[in-house]
């Protein structure tokens, strides 16, 4: 029986600019659920794969519409915070509002929740203890520990992962964002291949999702390479590989 645990990132710009691209997706291979840093589902995936909302930033807890579409839907596991180390909100009120609006959205209707999902730079790990050790001190912990990874090297990928574990042992994982930022095809493939293969057999990774289905290059850290999709919406190998693969081969 193969191990399903990896999500795909589609991005929200596939919704408006190429829609009919998600028809290349193998929804019967690899790929487990479907996230794009929104409260909305793309109506392009037609419930055919389960996805995962998220709670991006202040604007979805405070926007009525917004948390509307927080609120009210069927979809069993909900993403709190995308990275809120760099949009200005401090642990305090993340753990504020997550009290406020995700404790009780939880209790009353079953929801589960992965934690912010920080960069794992200093900042983004000293932002998450905090936050965690607030929630920790409330009763109420998130479900899932969320965790981001960038970097050129596959087993420095893991370590991270490990170390976080070790301090948080009683937590699932889901690594709502990892990619590798070398510049080299290659190096890229087998990072991809090497961190995918490990997190499929380690018992405490829930979920895991690799940056990104989208048609441009999100920023200049982000590597060309690790790209998931061409410009025309056509499907590149590395993509190829998650959705078909497991084991995944390198290059």
């Amino acid at each position: 029986m193969s191990i399903k645990k990896r999500c795909l990132l589609w991005d929200w710009t596939n919704t408006a600019n190429l829609p009919a691209s998600i028809e290349n997706v193998n929804f019967s291979g690899q790929i487990c659920s479907v996230a794009n840093w929104n409260a909305w589902a793309p109506p392009e995936l037609k419930n055919r794969l389960p996805f995962r909302p998220t709670v991006r930033g202040m604007e979805q807890l405070t926007d009525s519409n917004e948390w509307s579409m927080i609120a009210n839907n069927d979809h069993a596991i909900i993403h709190f915070f995308n990275e809120p180390e760099r949009a200005g909100i401090s642990a305090k009120l993340a753990a504020d509002m997550w009290k406020e609006k995700m404790v009780p959205l939880r209790s009353t209707k079953g929801k589960k929740i992965v934690g912010p999902g920080c960069a794992s730079d200093p900042a983004g790990e000293a932002w998450l203890d905090d936050f965690m050790r607030r929630v920790q001190e409330q009763g109420e912990p998130p479900d899932f520990l969320g965790l981001h990874y960038y970097g050129p090297d596959g087993a420095a990928a893991i370590q991270y992962l490990e170390k976080m574990h070790q301090k948080y042992p009683e937590y699932q994982v889901v690594v709502s964002e990892i990619a590798a930022i070398s510049r080299n095809k290659k190096e890229v493939f087998a990072f991809t291949a090497q961190v995918a293969n490990w997190m499929d057999q380690c018992p405490w990774i829930f979920e895991y999702a690799f940056f990104g289905c989208m048609a441009k290059v999100a920023d200049d850290f982000v590597s060309p390479e690790a790209q998931l999709m061409n410009t025309d919406g056509t499907l590149r190998l590395l993509m190829v590989k998650l959705m078909n693969e497991q084991p995944m081969s390198e290059l």
